[in-house]
């Protein structure tokens, strides 16, 4: 049983509205980043590599960091630990808008990235204790359509400012509404800890996030020197040591951080790769996108942020229509149709004519949006259920994790087999060094670079080729959505009624 340390400031909804501001700046730093990286690359300039980092630091911090800050706010008070994220998100935002170079915007995000895991870990934790029953599983369903918010109107949003006042006040916004949910959250949340919490597991969070840092750049390395290169090789090496490293661990923990043994349990298993389906079938895309649209399609950032709203704007609506709808469908029916659906919008988009014009991918996009809209609402409510609401912090760090880490690992991953498919297209056109570099450059959304790279292929025919290959990857993509949404409705179909009614909130 968790002890509450100032049990009379108890607001159930301010203390929602302090999580669900902190909820949505999190995607907002993470959409407008994305439409914002060729304006970035413009300004700053920097390798494929490095303005890579400006995504991938966010979601590695993020992800690695999760289950350690729902450690700490078990232990230390989970109002603590929330005011401190949002603080330090608040301070790290204000510092990526007033970065130099892309050396230090880099840095800049990874510390938002750690402070948004203190932030996300410490206010879903202290959110559950404030709610309880029925009350509890909708303000998390709330909690999640403020994250949908942020989707949806991150890249219009963000496209907009970027036209009209630069890159750099899209980091004004995200500060602002840090500081605003830190300032709401100071007022309203209750202090509360779990008195047999023992603290941060050092050697396990250590272990951890150097295997999931060394994996990352390993994966966005590779592309740039080669999978034969030996830092690359050492880099996998040295990430698989840390995982069997962490694994080892965690066994050994009276309290783990992550508790394998709740991985017997087949729904929890299901959750926790439904946690990661989203990934691979739509954050992807949140990224590689934008800097399609801009970068390549010649749109503007207004244009390319408009062109997002048709996949992220069905995230404000479906997750509600999916918990209503969990009173009388089964979570893993509406889980596992709802990746089958996304699946199919990801082969739509794929198989859709090579001269069709940018617009019509608004109906692949929306399939692709409602899709992963069904499972979205259902999530967090599912994964709260499985343990009791004392651990609420390690429940949310485990399930968390697996999300952004997993987003994190797909981004780096993805990106990395794009570059490879688009370096086939090009076999042939050049030299080597000068094809992979060519290939690296359209992937980041520099047609220029790559034609100077390739000067024998004109726009038209570098863009057919990188076409050809993004038509391949959502081809790969539908495919691995499409066998996680039958492993994942088996797996939850084990649950029965009471996932049902845990997903539904009755």
């Amino acid at each position: 049983m968790s002890r509450m340390i100032n049990p009379p400031r108890r607001h159930p909804g301010a203390a929602l509205l302090a999580v669900c501001l902190a909820a949505a700046a999190m995607p907002l730093t993470f959409t407008g980043t994305a439409v914002a990286l060729p304006a970035i690359a413009r300004d700053l300039s920097g390798s494929p590599v490095a303005l890579a980092w400006v995504t991938n630091a966010f979601m590695l911090t993020f992800g690695a960091c999760l289950m350690a800050a729902g450690a700490l706010a078990d232990a230390h008070g989970r109002r603590r630990v929330f005011l401190a994220g949002t603080g330090g998100f608040t301070l790290a935002s204000a510092a990526a808008g007033l970065a130099p170079d892309i050396l230090t915007l880099d840095l800049a995000r990874a510390a938002q990235g750690l402070a948004a895991a203190a932030a996300f870990s410490g206010g879903m934790a202290a959110l559950a204790q404030t709610v309880e029953g029925p009350a509890r599983l909708r303000a998390f369903s709330l909690v999640g359509t403020a994250f949908g918010v942020g989707l949806a109107f991150g890249p219009i949003a963000s496209g907009a400012i970027i036209d009209a006042a630069g890159w750099r006040m899209i980091f004004a916004l995200v500060a602002a509404l840090g500081l605003a949910a830190c300032l709401a959250g100071a007022r309203a949340l209750t202090e509360s800890r779990d008195p047999a919490a023992t603290g941060l597991d050092r050697p396990g969070a250590v272990a951890f996030t150097l295997a999931l840092t060394l994996l990352t750049f390993a994966t966005l390395q590779g592309p740039e020197s080669g999978w034969d290169d030996p830092l690359v090789i050492l880099l996998l090496a040295g990430a698989l040591l840390g995982f069997h490293a962490f694994i080892r661990i965690e066994r050994r923990q009276a309290r783990p951080m992550l508790d394998l043994s709740l991985f017997r349990n087949p729904r929890f298993a299901g959750v926790q790769l439904l946690a990661a389906a989203p990934a691979y079938g739509f954050v992807v895309l949140l990224v590689l996108l934008p800097v399609r649209f801009a970068g390549l399609d010649g749109m503007t950032a207004t244009e390319a942020g408009g062109m997002m709203i048709a996949l992220s704007a069905p995230l404000l609506v479906v997750p509600l229509l999916a918990g209503r709808a969990a009173r009388w469908i089964s979570p893993a029916r509406l889980c596992g149709g709802g990746l089958v659906i996304n699946a199919a919008g990801l082969a739509w988009a794929a198989l859709l004519p090579a001269d069709a014009a940018p617009q019509a991918l608004i109906g692949p996009l929306v399939t692709i949006g409602i899709g992963i809209g069904l499972p979205w609402g259902l999530m967090d409510g599912l994964a709260v259920s499985v343990v009791a609401s004392d651990r609420a912090g390690m429940a949310t760090g485990i399930f968390s994790t697996i999300r952004v880490a997993g987003e994190g690992i797909a981004l780096a991953v993805v990106g990395a087999l794009l570059s490879g498919l688009t370096l086939a297209q090009l076999a042939g056109a050049g030299p080597m060094d000068a094809t992979r570099l060519a290939a690296r450059r359209l992937v980041a959304g520099d047609a220029a670079a790559a034609g100077a790279a390739l000067p024998a292929l004109d726009h038209a025919a570098l863009l057919a080729h990188f076409d050809t290959a993004f038509d391949l990857l959502l081809l790969i993509l539908a495919a691995v959505t499409l066998a996680t949404a039958l492993v994942v409705f088996l797996m939850l179909g084990r649950g029965g009624k009471r996932a049902a009614a845990c997903a539904s909130g009755i």
